[in-house]
Parts: structure tokens; C-alpha cells; sequence
């Protein structure tokens, strides 16, 4: 077999063409050299290369002699943990397929996800993520062993599927001592071309799919991503997204087997802007709302801030601004805030940084370039191994997301006069298949090209420029097309404002259904003396009213007449994953908002002044709450100024754009 020794430029892995292969290589050669850290109780602790391994090989070893087999599927479910990655790896050494589960999925989608996959064994987290699947009872008949990774409060329990992962290591090591080379034998028997992962698309629309991924396609398409973001031994990623998204597996995984990165697991959620800052991470991916998060922070700060500090900031950031739009750096903006605000963030280290799994604004990407943070846009879909384009370094384009990787291939079709039309690609990481869903797969995979349903279009630089959903693009009934996404993303550059809906598709002009950022406005509301008590009674203040309605203004300025909002409210709670009115990875169902809020879009368009609301919001730990308020439709532009002219105008500008 070829030995790859050091990571060449190319990243070609050779003869090491599955995870576990990787992984028993980077053992052999680095055993003592850090491979991952997880924060537990305020403390850092260090997993080498060895130790990786050693628990793959005593989990692999472990399970199958409990009677899992070659073809079956494991589960995994929880937060990002070390265990998880070692489950993942393990199922692939055992060839058979991970399958990662949404740690905060309800129990419909849990069961879906096990029943559909067929999975025989569950490796969750904790007491917590065990009772939700002990509740399924009978619903989950495939699980023979649920693994538990924390034994605390596990003592209770009698069910005989569970068992702890620290026992299944002990079977693994007797299996080990009666035969040294078994695990060797695994691994070396694991072939590039099987199928090595069942990942969950988004599921916008409906119940996701579980699309079919090749082990060595998975290599060579993280190979190919860090030939375009090159990283080095030793350089330190910090794990947030949810592991079952594909693309969290690329960094976490794939990228940090094939680069020897080290995988930061911070403790919990609420304490990442400070685990990051003393991780000091040379990459990191984050979400749009992630990123969006922090700059509302940095706002939030601003807030609190002396106005001396303030007017220092503005200055610094304008100061920023022109010297970015030249293509130049700012020495001054830098020494005044650039780089003690990137210190505060913990980006002091960063060599580059990604968002993916749903659109960012400009606005929000432009902030982040200026402050000197490396950020770059991604592109790609589940079934093509998540991202296949991102920004070359020094070529940043605010509304692109780059250019494809060096064996990826994009192409736009259908495409009108302006030369926007739909997205299609092959990519060497491409999907086999559905499972057990050959109809779907029939429909988005067309002559070997994977139909992407989003509209875009190639600037002349080369540059891909992705619009939105094709599904999406809708227009009023005047006959002015819009993107929904593109002015919620304009929105939710407001600090003020956590998540937007764009309403408008046969209407005679746009509106928002509007979710305020509470942990901004209620600071805001604080300072400014306004009293509440809770999500739905700010939201209900005249005052934050008022305050929305000159964010909306704002942003309305930006737009054609065509594209204006005319009319807003203010919903009395957030979007929710739980209530299905958002994927999880944060994208709106729109359709969901459709059915759910058909009586507040009505009153919208039924020129009706507020819309009583009596409803019950059911809470994740299963208490309810009933809720009675009365909406506001506040207008901001009188409906008579949607005039012809000006669509005309904004298709015209739209066409030049």
C-alpha cells in the first residue's frame, strides 16, 4: 500500500482512501501528537492520535462482537462530542453506515430517521438524549443496543438495550488481546466505492431524504476543498455546527483526518465566544445566524458603550470601510479597534473562515471583511458532499459564493435574458442515491447532473452569484419578481431584528412577518426606560414598533419601488426548528409559515389594522403556554405608490444587476 508520510500540496491521500485507513495511518505516525480537545468542566482535555484510534478500533471491535454486522446502520445522536466522530469512523471501519440525527429532534423525526434507516444501534450522548429514545418504546423495533456516552444519572435505568460505551470499549480490548490483528484486517478491508453515509438533506419542503454517500468520494471531495482552503498540521478548528449536517463532517472528519487538524469540542453552546477565544482557532465554519449572532453582540456592546467608545468605533469602522472599497488595509482602523475587537471575538488567529448552510447578507459579510476577519462564502448541497465553491483568498465578492473546486462542475441552464437560470453540478464527493427513493433521485439528477432548484448566475469575473430557491423567486401580482431571501437577509443585517418572512407572491405588493432579536431590543427597550415582561409583550410596544418600523425604513431605501415593504408585524414569538417552521440548519419553510400565519398574511392584505391572536405554544420539555395579544399591521408606504413605472424601473435594474 502507498504510505503517505507528510500532507502534500495536492492533498491526494493515495492508497488511503477510507476514514479509517486515515485515521490508522495518522495512529501509527503521529501516536502522541493531538488530535482533538474537549472542554468538560472548564478543563481542556487532549486526545492524541492514539488515543482516536485506540477508541475507534475498541468500539469497532466491541460492537460487532454485540452482534452489529457488515451493512447495518448506526446512529449517532447528540451534541458534538469526540464520541460521535468515533462512532462515525467505527461504523465506517465495521463497513457499515453512520447516520447522524439532529441532537434536538422530536421523537416523530427520530423515529423516522431509525425506521427509514434501519438502524441497529444507537451511540447517544447522554440521560437525556437515552430517555427520548426509551419514550419510543415499540415505535424503534430495529435497536437492539442504545450506547450511552455520559453515565451520570444512567444508574436508574433497566431497559436492556443500553449499555455504556466504556463497557463496549472493554469487550473491544479483550477481542484486541485474543487478536491483535482483527482491527487491521477491518480497515484494511474497507474499499473506497461503498457506501459509508446515510446524511439527512434539509428538508425545506417535506420530511428530509437520506442521501447515499461513497466513503472515497468523501476523501477525495474534502481533498479538493483543501486544495482551494489549504490547512496545515496542528492548525486548530473549533467544532459548532451540527454534526449530522454534512458539512461539519468535512471539517470535523474528513479535513481533520486528511490535514491532521486539531477538533476543538467546546462545552456547551453558551459558553462558545468564550471557548473560542481561548482556543484562538485558525479556521471556523458558523452559520449565518451564528455570525449574525455576533455581530448583534458587538452592537449590543456598542449599546452599553460611552459615547466616546462610540464615536472611536464609528470612526475606526469608517475609517475601515474607505480603505477596503480602495482594496487597502487600514493600519490606523486596525491599531484604534480592528485588532483588539478580532482578540475580543477570538479571531486573532484565524487564517480563514467559512459560512455556509444557508444565505448571508452582504451586509453582514461585508462587516466581518471589514473587522479583518478572513470570511468567505460556501456553496454545495448534502448530496454533493456539502460545499463545492468558495472564495479564492484575496478575491472576495460580497454577493458570490465564489468559484467551483478544481473538480467540480457548475453549470446555470434555463437561463433568461439577463442569464440567471437554474444550477446544476457533478462533484467528485456526488450522491449515489436515496434511500429507498429512486423517484426522487430520478427527478434531481438529470444525465449525471444534480438539479440544484436554486437560481443564480455567473458573473463576468467567473464569479457564481446564487439567488435563491427557484421555488422561492416569486412575484406580485403587478408583475414585479423578487428574491425573498435577499431582502430578509437586508433585514437581518438590524441588529434588531433575529428573523424575517417575506410576503408578497400574487399580492400587490411586499410585506414581512418580523421576529425582533430579543436579547438586543430587550436591552434596547431596558436602556430606553420602556417595561415588559416577556418575547410577546415587547414585541408589542409601540415603541419597538416604532423602532422596527425606522430598521424597515432603513432597509427599504436600499431597494427598488418594487421591492419596497409596504407593510410589517411583529410575531409574538421566534421561529422555531421544534414547530417545524424552520430546518435544522435554520432555513425557513415557507410553506409552513404559509398554512400556520394564513390568518395574520390575510389581515396583512385585508388592509385590517391589527389581528387578534389566541393560540397555545407547546415548549420542548412538553409544558404549554396559552397566548392572547393583539398584532399590529403598521404600513410604512401608502399602497398607491406601487405604480407601473416603477416595477418597470426595478426590473430594468434588475436586469442590468
Amino acid at each position: 500500500m502507498a504510505v503517505v508520510t507528510q500532507i502534500n500540496n495536492d492533498f491526494e491521500m493515495g492508497a488511503l482512501n477510507t476514514f479509517p485507513k486515515i485515521l490508522q495511518h495518522n495512529a501509527d505516525n503521529w501516536p502522541d501528537v493531538i488530535a482533538m480537545r474537549e472542554k468538560e468542566f472548564g478543563i481542556w482535555n487532549e486526545f492524541t492520535w492514539d488515543d482516536y484510534n485506540n477508541r475507534v478500533k475498541w468500539l469497532t471491535l466491541g460492537l460487532l462482537d454485540m452482534g452489529i454486522s457488515q451493512g447495518d446502520a448506526v446512529a449517532l445522536l447528540g451534541d458534538n462530542r469526540p464520541e460521535w466522530v468515533w462512532g462515525e469512523v467505527a461504523a465506517h471501519a465495521m463497513r457499515c453506515y453512520s447516520i447522524g440525527i439532529y441532537q434536538d429532534s422530536m421523537h416523530e423525526e427520530v423515529v423516522y430517521l431509525l425506521d427509514s434507516s434501519g438502524a441497529t444501534v444507537v451511540i447517544a450522548e447522554n440521560e437525556e438524549q437515552c430517555d427520548k429514545l426509551l419514550e419510543l418504546g415499540d415505535d424503534i423495533p430495529n435497536v437492539k443496543f442504545i450506547v450511552y456516552c455520559d453515565p451520570r444519572g444512567m444508574r436508574k435505568y433497566s431497559d436492556s438495550r443500553l449499555i455504556d460505551i466504556n463497557a463496549v470499549y472493554k469487550l473491544g480490548q479483550k477481542i484486541e488481546q485474543a487478536n491483535p490483528q482483527r482491527y487491521q484486517q477491518l480497515t484494511a478491508a474497507t474499499t473506497p466505492e461503498e457506501i459509508a453515509i446515510y446524511c439527512t438533506t434539509s428538508g425545506t419542503t417535506s420530511k428530509p431524504k437520506i442521501a447515499l454517500l461513497n466513503g472515497g468520494d468523501f476523501v477525495k471531495h474534502c481533498s479538493s476543498y483543501l486544495r482551494a482552503d489549504p490547512r496545515q498540521p496542528g492548525d486548530n478548528y473549533v467544532s459548532v455546527l451540527p454534526l449530522p449536517w454534512i458539512m461539519e463532517q468535512v471539517y470535523a472528519v474528513g479535513q481533520a483526518l486528511i490535514a491532521r487538524q486539531i477538533v476543538n469540542f467546546v462545552e456547551e453552546q453558551e459558553t462558545l465566544m468564550s471557548d473560542l477565544r481561548e482556543i484562538g482557532p485558525s479556521f471556523v465554519l458558523l452559520a449565518p445566524r451564528v455570525w449574525e449572532g455576533i455581530l448583534a453582540d458587538v452592537q449590543a456592546r456598542m449599546m452599553d458603550s460611552t459615547p466616546l467608545k462610540r464615536k472611536l468605533f464609528n470612526y475606526a469602522m469608517k475609517l475601515a470601510e474607505q480603505s477596503q472599497a480602495e482594496g487597502k488595509k487600514s493600519w490606523l482602523a486596525d491599531i484604534l479597534l480592528m485588532k483588539a475587537l478580532r482578540d475580543r471575538l477570538g479571531f486573532s488567529f484565524l487564517k480563514s473562515a467559512a459560512t455556509g448552510g444557508a444565505a448571508m447578507g452582504p451586509d453582514t459579510f461585508r462587516f466581518f471583511q471589514t473587522i479583518g476577519v478572513p470570511l468567505r462564502q460556501l456553496y454545495g448541497q448534502t448530496e454533493m458532499c456539502g460545499a463545492y465553491t468558495i472564495h479564492h483568498e484575496g478575491d472576495i465578492d460580497y454577493d458570490s459564493v465564489g468559484f467551483a473546486f478544481d473538480n467540480a462542475e457548475i453549470k446555470v441552464i434555463n437561463t433568461d435574458e439577463a442569464g440567471v437560470g437554474e444550477i446544476i453540478s457533478k462533484t467528485v464527493g456526488m450522491f449515489t442515491g436515496y434511500l429507498n427513493n429512486q423517484k426522487a433521485y430520478d427527478e434531481d439528477v438529470i444525465d449525471g447532473w444534480m438539479q440544484t432548484g436554486d437560481a443564480g448566475y455567473f458573473k463576468p469575473s467567473g464569479h457564481l452569484v446564487v439567488i435563491d430557491r427557484i421555488k422561492d423567486l416569486a412575484c406580485t401580482s403587478n408583475g414585479a419578481q423578487y428574491s425573498p431571501q435577499y431582502i430578509e437577509n437586508k433585514l437581518k443585517f438590524s441588529s434588531f431584528i433575529g428573523e424575517a418572512v417575506i410576503l408578497g407572491k400574487d399580492k400587490p405588493y411586499l410585506s414581512a412577518i418580523i421576529c425582533i432579536r430579543f436579547s438586543i431590543v430587550s436591552k434596547w427597550a431596558e436602556q430606553s426606560g420602556f417595561a415588559f415582561t416577556n418575547y410577546t409583550n415587547l414585541s408589542t410596544l409601540p415603541e419597538v414598533y416604532a423602532k422596527l418600523a425606522e430598521e424597515i425604513s432603513r432597509v427599504n431605501e436600499s431597494l427598488p419601488d418594487a421591492q419596497k415593504i409596504h407593510k410589517f408585524l411583529l410575531l409574538y414569538k421566534e421561529l422555531d426548528a421544534d414547530d417545524g417552521e424552520l430546518t435544522r440548519t435554520r432555513k425557513v419553510r415557507r410553506g409552513v409559515i404559509a398554512d400556520k400565519y394564513g390568518d395574520i398574511i390575510s389581515a396583512i392584505y385585508d388592509n385590517k389594522d391589527v389581528v387578534d391572536i389566541d393560540t397555545t405554544i407547546a415548549f420542548q420539555d412538553g409544558t404549554k403556554t396559552r397566548i392572547q395579544t393583539q398584532l399590529k399591521v403598521t404600513s410604512l408606504i401608502a399602497n398607491d405608490q406601487s405604480s407601473q413605472a416603477a416595477i418597470a424601473q426595478a426590473n430594468i435594474e434588475r436586469r442590468a444587476s
